[in-house]
C-alpha cells in the first residue's frame, strides 16, 4: 500500500503527560498503555471515532453552509477524494490514538447513480480501510447503513408505506453488513433516522412497527447465513427528525424487541444526547438497559439543555460520565461495544487542530471519570447504602415477596398483626450527593 503524505503533519501522536501538563495536546487522564487489573486503558475504554462527524461534517446548520476547513477535501473525482480522506481518518485515528473507528455506509463511499454503482464506489473504499487497518491496527467497533439521508426514505426505510422502498433498504443493509464482516466489525448498529411518523392521519402505526419487526428479523438470518458473529445495537432517539420515532428510549425499545421476539439478538447502542431529549439522565437509559442484560455501547457526546434538538458536542462533564460510568462498570462493563465519540465540532471550531482539542477533552473526560468509577465502587459506601435501604428484602417476608411466595392475605395478617404501621426512613440523597462530590472534587 502506497504511503500517502501525512494531513496533520504538524501534530504528533497525542502524549499522556499527567494532570499537571502544560501543553494544550497532551492527555492528563487518558493514558492508553496504562494498566488496569490487567489491561491496557485502551481495552477498558475502547474509544472509536465517528468518521460522519469528524470527516464528513461540515459545519453546516439550517442557517448557512459549511465552514469546517479539510485541506484533503480537493479534486473532482468522489471516489479518488474519498479515499484521500480515509488516509486522513486513519493518520487521525492513530495520533489521537484511538483504537476504533465507526462508520455508515454512505459516510465513506459516494452513493452512485444505482445500488450497482454504489456498491461498487463502496467495495474500492472498503478495500482501502482494509488495508488501513492492517497497517495501522485501527479496528472497527461497528458499521450500519444510511437509511435516512436520500429522499427515498423520507418516509421512512423499513417503516416505509412503499414495498419498494422496503426492499431497497433490505439490500443496503445487506451489503453493509458483507462489508461490516469483511472489516472485521465487532457490532452493527441500526438506528432508526426515519422510522417514526409526522401525523397520524396518514399513518398505519400497528402495520409500520410490524414491517420493522420484519426488517430486523431478515437481518437476523442475513447475519447467519454469512457467519457474522458481531452483536446487533439497536440507538434510541425520541424525536428529530421524525415527529414521534418508534425507538423512542431504551424502554420502549426492550418492549418493541420482546414483543417481536427479537430480544435475544440485539442490545443497545446508548447516546447522552439522544437520552436526555427523551427526558431521561444518561445514567438512567445505561440502568434500564442494565438491568435486563441489554447494554452493549456507548455513543459519547452531550447535548444543550437549552436546546431541544441534537446538538451532539463532546462530553466533558465529568459528573454525568462518571455517574454513568459507575453504572457501566457495575454491569459488567460494554463487552464488544466501546465508547464512540458521535460528537462534533462547534461551527465556528473550523481548523483540523480543534478536532484533537475535541477528542482529547472527550477522552480525558471519559478516563478521569472511570478512574473515579472504580474508586467509588472499590470504597462500596454507595453500594453498602443502597443494599442497606433494600435489606428488608433479603430474610423473612421479604424474602417471600421478592420470591413471590407470599400473598395478599398473607401480608394483610401480618400488617394487621405483628408488623403494624411502617416507620419511614430518610433516602439521605443530601448526604449521597455530598459524598459523590468528595470524590469528584477531593
Amino acid at each position: 500500500m502506497k504511503k500517502s503524505r501525512p494531513h496533520f503533519p504538524r501534530i504528533k501522536p497525542i502524549a499522556y503527560a499527567g494532570p499537571s501538563a502544560t501543553t494544550a495536546l497532551a492527555f492528563r487522564h487518558y493514558n492508553p498503555d496504562e494498566l488496569v487489573d490487567g489491561k491496557k486503558m485502551s481495552a477498558h475504554l475502547r474509544f472509536s471515532i465517528a468518521y460522519w462527524h469528524s470527516f464528513r461534517g461540515t459545519g453546516a446548520d439550517p442557517f448557512g453552509p459549511g465552514t469546517i476547513q479539510r485541506p484533503w477535501e480537493k479534486g473532482t473525482d468522489p471516489v479518488s477524494i474519498a479515499l484521500t480522506r480515509l488516509d486522513a481518518a486513519f493518520e487521525f485515528c492513530q495520533k489521537i490514538r484511538a483504537p476504533f473507528w465507526a462508520f455508515h455506509d454512505r459516510d465513506i463511499a459516494p452513493e452512485g447513480r444505482s445500488l450497482a454503482e454504489s456498491n461498487r464506489n463502496l467495495d474500492r473504499i472498503v478495500a482501502h480501510a482494509k488495508d488501513l487497518q492492517r497497517a495501522t491496527g485501527v479496528k472497527l467497533l461497528w458499521g450500519t447503513a444510511n437509511l435516512f439521508s436520500n429522499p427515498r426514505y423520507m418516509c421512512g426505510a423499513a417503516t416505509n408505506p412503499d414495498a419498494h422502498v422496503f426492499a431497497y433498504a433490505a439490500a443496503q443493509v445487506k451489503k453493509a453488513l458483507d462489508v461490516t464482516k469483511q472489516l472485521g466489525g465487532e457490532n452493527y448498529v441500526f438506528w432508526g433516522g426515519r422510522e417514526g411518523y409526522e401525523t397520524l392521519l396518514n399513518t398505519n402505526l400497528k402495520r409500520e412497527q410490524a414491517h420493522l419487526a420484519a426488517f430486523l428479523h431478515l437481518a437476523v438470518d442475513y447475519a447467519k447465513s454469512i457467519g457474522f458473529k458481531g452483536q446487533f445495537l439497536i440507538e434510541p432517539k425520541p424525536k428529530e427528525p421524525t415527529k414521534h420515532q418508534y425507538d423512542f428510549d431504551v424502554a420502549s425499545g426492550i418492549a418493541f424487541l420482546r414483543t417481536h421476539g427479537l430480544e435475544k439478538h440485539f442490545k443497545f447502542n446508548i447516546e447522552t444526547n439522544h437520552a436526555t431529549l427523551a427526558g431521561h439522565t444518561f445514567n438512567h437509559e445505561i440502568e434500564v438497559a442494565a438491568a435486563q442484560g441489554m447494554l452493549g455501547s456507548i455513543d459519547a457526546n452531550s447535548g444543550d439543555l437549552l436546546l431541544g434538538w441534537d446538538t451532539d458536542q463532546f462530553n466533558t462533564d465529568v459528573k454525568e460520565l462518571t455517574l454513568a460510568m459507575v453504572s457501566i462498570l457495575r454491569a459488567g462493563g460494554l463487552g464488544t461495544g466501546g465508547f464512540n465519540f458521535d460528537a462534533k465540532l462547534r461551527r465556528p471550531s473550523i481548523d483540523p487542530e480543534d478536532l484533537f482539542h475535541a477528542h482529547i477533552g472527550g477522552m480525558d473526560a471519559y478516563a478521569l471519570a472511570f478512574k473515579l468509577a472504580r474508586k467509588i465502587l472499590a470504597d462500596g459506601k454507595f453500594e453498602s447504602f443502597v443494599s442497606d435501604r433494600y435489606a428488608s428484602y433479603d430474610s423473612g417476608y421479604g424474602r417471600a415477596i421478592a420470591k413471590r411466595r407470599t400473598n395478599f392475605r398473607e401480608l394483610n395478617k401480618l400488617v394487621l398483626g405483628k408488623l403494624g404501621e411502617p416507620k419511614p426512613r430518610s433516602g439521605k440523597q443530601e448526604y449521597l450527593e455530598n459524598l459523590l462530590n468528595t470524590y469528584l472534587h477531593g
